[in-house]
C-alpha cells in the first residue's frame, strides 16, 4: 500500500471514528467539534483521491481549521459558560481523538520525507500541519470538557486580565 493509499484508509477510519463519537457525545460542544472535524478530513480525503486519480493537488485545497473552530467557540459561548460536564467516556473519546491526530501528524511528517513528488511532499507537509492544529483543537476541548473553569480562567484569560 502506498503512503497515499495509507493516508486515505487514515482519513476514512478517522471520518468514522469521530462522526461516531459525535453521535456519543452529549455534550453540544464536543459534538458540535467533532463534526467540524469530521468536515476536514472528508475535505482531507478528498484532496488525497484527487492526487491519487488525476495527480492534481493545490495548496488552495487546505483550510484553516482553527478558523472554523473559533466560530464554533463563538457561537456556542453562552452554552460553554455554564459549567459543562463530559463523561468519562466522552473524555477518553477525546484522548483517542488527540492520539489518532498525533500519530496521523507523525505519518504525514514521514511520508513527506520520502515523498515520490512534489506535489506529494506538499500534501503531505499540509496534512501534517492540519493534524497538529487539529491536535491542538482536540487537547484544547479536552481541557474544557474536564474542567470549565480553569480553562476559561487560562484560555479567556478572564480573572488575569479583568
Amino acid at each position: 500500500m502506498s503512503a497515499l493509499q495509507t493516508a486515505a484508509k487514515m482519513e476514512s477510519d478517522a471520518i468514522k471514528f469521530y462522526r461516531e463519537a459525535s453521535e456519543k457525545t452529549k455534550n453540544a460542544v464536543g459534538k458540535k467539534m467533532f463534526l467540524s472535524i469530521v468536515e476536514d478530513e472528508k475535505r482531507h480525503l478528498e484532496i488525497i483521491n484527487k492526487l491519487i486519480n488525476k495527480n492534481e493537488f493545490s495548496a488552495s485545497d487546505a483550510s484553516a481549521p482553527m478558523k472554523s473552530i473559533n466560530t464554533v467557540f463563538e457561537s456556542m459561548k453562552n452554552e460553554m459558560l455554564q459549567r459543562a460536564e463530559a463523561s468519562s467516556d466522552e473524555l477518553e473519546a477525546f484522548k483517542i481523538a488527540m492520539e489518532m491526530e498525533r500519530e496521523g501528524k507523525e505519518f504525514y511528517k514521514q511520508s513527506a520525507a520520502g515523498a515520490a513528488s512534489d506535489k506529494e511532499k506538499e500534501l503531505f507537509n499540509l496534512l501534517a500541519s492540519e493534524e497538529e492544529e487539529h491536535y491542538t483543537i482536540f487537547a484544547n476541548t479536552y481541557n474544557f470538557l474536564k474542567d470549565s473553569g480553569n480553562w476559561f480562567m487560562w484560555e479567556e484569560k478572564g480573572i488575569v486580565e479583568g
